[in-house]
């Protein structure tokens, strides 16, 4: 047990003011995206492709090569890969499955429980079944031999259940959990036991898939939403050198400042993107309510002209700049309306939708005009 000067199970890392700052951060933009209502089609949507995107990034990193939108006709099609990817598909399907499981349990039912040896298993078990010989470890049961992962000697096996067992008494006394545990310590032990479980490795094989999945469930249970779960696997995935090069430092510095720095940061900006698409998906909200009103006062003689043009509006996306030929092409039916009349019937369209204020010609290209909406935000003083 003396051989591991780094599995100290303490305090080793200090929260350096940026760190803090960020995890601050963290949490105002969670709390943000918890309370901003979605529509429950674009809540799903959301779901699915956090979903996707985490079960495709914990399976990448340990070398499963299968892409986004594979991953997306499995899941969402059924689709089956040929024999030569069985493996490969089943392990991102343990994975979704794993996720989802947690999500019902935690979010719906409202299920928590303190991380314990026979938790780490259970999660070893599901990221691990069906696999057969394409994983080097009996699902759910500790390493029997002494592993080597890369430079990286990990304890002998016969210390691994003690190991275990001391993790997981120091993270419940640690991070108080069930007692005063806030956001901020919830992401520090996140952060610390996926860390701690690379280090040991108590399995042969998948420890980096149930690392990250004890992180998950550390992050669900502490409040995170639902659709921000691929965060942590999809930036240690896109960062992976840099990901492996910060554990093996950690690791040789008996230091876990730099990681959780490293982490946080990661984490942050993953937030923050993720707010961005809700944000907009609010903006194109408001924005169709907006056509509504506008259409709502206009006077008209013919029913059919008021849909097209009301339609031909909505088939517009904001914040892109389009010439009348990309309008067109933007949405089938649109472009199928269209097609019964001459050229002329589409160019007066467009003037009229710049007559009501909707749309902003520039050249030859066409802006859908939001500034009405974006006047209405708060008014702050911008930055300098």
């Amino acid at each position: 047990m003396d051989n591991y000067p780094h599995l100290l199970f303490k305090r080793h890392w200090q929260i350096t003011p940026d760190t803090n700052y960020h995890l601050g951060e963290c949490e105002a933009m969670i709390r943000a995206i918890s309370n901003t209502p979605l529509r429950p089609q674009e809540r799903d949507r959301l779901l699915t492709v956090s979903l996707i995107k985490g079960a495709q990034a914990t399976a990448a990193i340990e070398g499963n090569t299968l892409s986004q939108e594979e991953v997306e006709r499995i899941y969402l099609k059924g689709e089956n890969l040929p024999p030569s990817k069985e493996y490969l598909q089943t392990e991102v399907e343990n994975v979704i499955n794993a996720l989802n499981y947690l999500l019902q349990e935690v979010v719906r039912h409202g299920n928590e429980w303190p991380i314990t040896p026979e938790l780490l298993l259970d999660f070893h078990k599901r990221i691990s079944q069906n696999l057969g010989d394409h994983i080097d470890a009996i699902p759910g049961r500790w390493r029997q031999d002494r592993r080597q992962v890369g430079p990286y000697l990990a304890p002998e096996h016969r210390f691994v259940p003690e190991l275990m067992g001391k993790l997981c008494d120091w993270l419940r006394e640690e991070f108080h959990y069930h007692i005063e545990q806030d956001f901020k310590t919830a992401v520090i032990q996140a952060i610390v036991t996926h860390v701690y479980i690379e280090w040991i490795h108590p399995f042969g094989d998948g420890n980096g898939r149930t690392g990250r999945l004890v992180e998950f469930f550390i992050l669900l249970r502490s409040g995170l939403p639902s659709i921000a779960s691929h965060i942590p696997s999809n930036f240690y995935n896109e960062t992976r050198n840099e990901y492996y090069r910060q554990l093996n430092n950690a690791r040789t510095q008996k230091d876990l400042s730099d990681f959780i720095s490293y982490a946080v940061q990661g984490f942050r900006d993953g937030l923050e993107e993720n707010l961005k698409i809700i944000q907009e998906g609010q903006m194109k909200i408001f924005w169709r309510n907006h056509v509504f009103e506008s259409f709502a006062d206009v006077k008209h003689t013919k029913t059919t002209v008021f849909k097209r043009k009301r339609a031909l509006m909505f088939s517009i996306p904001i914040n892109t700049l389009l010439t009348p030929s990309e309008i067109l092409v933007k949405d089938p039916d649109v472009m199928r309306e269209y097609s019964q009349f001459a050229k002329s019937t589409f160019e007066t369209d467009l003037k009229d939708l710049v007559r009501m204020g909707l749309l902003i010609k520039a050249d030859d290209k066409y802006l859908a005009n939001t500034s009405k909406l974006l006047a209405s935000l708060p008014e702050r003083r911008e930055p300098l």
